[in-house]
């Protein structure tokens, strides 16, 4: 090939991949749907221990006879104007008796990611709280792992909160958002796939609609008794200080998410 066609080629090449980055669409609303997994079998295995497994075994074994491993939940994240709102789905499934809070969907979360602010509307147990304070920081390292989510190319990265809880979010940059389900956020677009190995609970984009959203579809819930992180910490260690071990798993579970 001649040089004046090569050069030619080239020249043709960068104007194409010019085009085709100005006509890059970047969604900056729409909804997403998340289905949340939750190895059953797992954390229940993890609960036993020699002081409860006298009965906890049997109750273990029957569950596993009865019951599908994966406990499956769906939620809603609807994002505009660079704010996010999370909203689980009812779960019409059969409740079970231990780990409830740690596999159930306990957060409705209104976060405005201009000001880095959330309210989260919480259900503890009988009482319904709304927890307005700053979003959590998490310091996340990116690598160079890819996949696809719900057809979106996303890059991976990884995070420890709460002293030992490791995070492995998968993120888009498709989408010019950087929230997540739940409380999750901070990366450079939006988190489609979202796993706590050890914890054994995923999060993952099942559908994403590009699609403009009115600004009453992002308000904050309002009903709730008014706390911040801090305070509701205190107001779970006085209720939790008799339960002893048992306490560690509801603490973690409502701190969390």
């Amino acid at each position: 090939m001649k040089i004046k066609n090569i050069i030619a080629a080239l020249a043709l090449t960068l104007i194409s991949g010019s085009i085709m980055a100005q006509n890059a669409h970047f969604a900056e609303s729409g909804t997403i749907e998340y289905e949340k997994t939750i190895n059953m079998w797992a954390i229940m295995k993890k609960r036993i221990n020699k002081d409860n497994e006298s009965y906890m075994q049997p109750a273990y074994e029957s569950y596993r006879k009865s019951q599908p491993q994966f406990k499956k939940l769906t939620s809603t994240l609807t994002f505009g104007d660079n704010k996010t709102m999370f909203v689980p789905k009812p779960d019409d499934g059969p409740q079970n008796f231990w780990g409830a809070v740690m596999v159930a969907q306990n957060n409705t979360t209104a976060s405005d990611l201009s000001t880095q602010t959330s309210v989260i509307q919480k259900k503890v147990y009988e009482e319904t709280f709304l927890v307005k304070d700053s979003i959590r920081a998490i310091k996340w390292k990116i690598t160079d792992e890819t996949r696809e989510i719900a057809g979106f190319a996303c890059r991976r990265a990884n995070a420890v909160i709460m002293d030992s809880i490791y995070l492995v979010a998968f993120y888009t940059e498709e989408i010019a958002v950087s929230g997540g389900p739940e409380n999750f956020s901070g990366l450079p677009g939006m988190i489609l796939g979202l796993a706590m190995p050890h914890e054994n609970i995923t999060w993952f984009a099942t559908k994403v609609t590009d699609v403009a959203i009115p600004p009453a579809k992002l308000i904050a819930p309002t009903k709730g008794k008014t706390v911040n992180n801090k305070q509701l910490r205190a107001t779970l260690d006085e209720a939790m200080k008799d339960w002893g071990e048992y306490a560690k798993d509801e603490y973690k579970a409502f701190m969390l998410e």
